[in-house]
């Protein structure tokens, strides 16, 4: 059974899917506890399974680096085998992305390395592609450069918005990332730094 805490900064879709995974017990995937950078909408669906939640919000600390030590030490006291960036919008510092990777992995709303950053979808769209997707990635000390573990394609539709597509690549996000860590769990996948 491999252990996860999932960090989310907004509504949590994707963590709700890997709760719905959870109720399956065949679903080799136990998520230990959910961390946000705010009081996020998304800690209500962690609570609804009886999951621990911790909030650590940076406003609240002198430095990132202070913030990410107090978020790190929160995630370390239920000792996962992994960490999951779900729709957590802030980038961490160095230190604590060492700590944990290569254990340590993010969800990602392009076909990387096209359009890293927080802007993938305008920024696809902006470029014209036809196609973008979604990249479940290990996290490095870059934004949005470490090692790809999965990725599928979202064909951009003629005169789609950017919710739209957001919208529609969420959902093939949610999927993919419940069958990654599934994979993971499974060892058919295998976390390198």
């Amino acid at each position: 059974m491999l252990s996860a805490v999932v960090l989310i900064s907004g509504g949590g879709s994707n963590l709700r899917a890997i709760l719905d995974a959870t109720k399956n017990p065949m679903y080799p995937v136990k998520v230990l506890a959910v961390g946000a950078d705010k009081p996020a909408d998304g800690l209500a669906h962690a609570e609804l399974f009886g999951i621990s939640t911790f909030v650590v919000e940076p406003d609240r600390f002198d430095s990132r680096e202070a913030w990410a030590r107090v978020l790190l030490s929160n995630i370390q006291h239920f000792e996962p085998d992994l960490v999951v960036l779900a729709g957590f919008m802030k980038i961490l510092p160095a230190d604590f992305v060492k700590a944990l990777s290569p254990r340590l992995i993010n969800t990602h709303p392009s076909l990387l390395p096209n359009f890293p950053g927080a802007h993938a979808v305008r920024d696809a769209i902006a470029a014209g592609a036809t196609s973008t997707g979604v990249t479940i990635h290990v996290v490095d000390e870059g934004v949005d450069t470490g090692p790809h573990l999965a990725q599928s394609e979202v064909a951009v539709l003629p005169g789609e918005t950017e919710h739209q597509l957001h919208e529609r690549i969420k959902v093939v996000e949610r999927d993919l990332l419940v069958s990654v860590l599934q994979q993971i769990a499974e060892q058919k996948i295998t976390l390198n730094a």
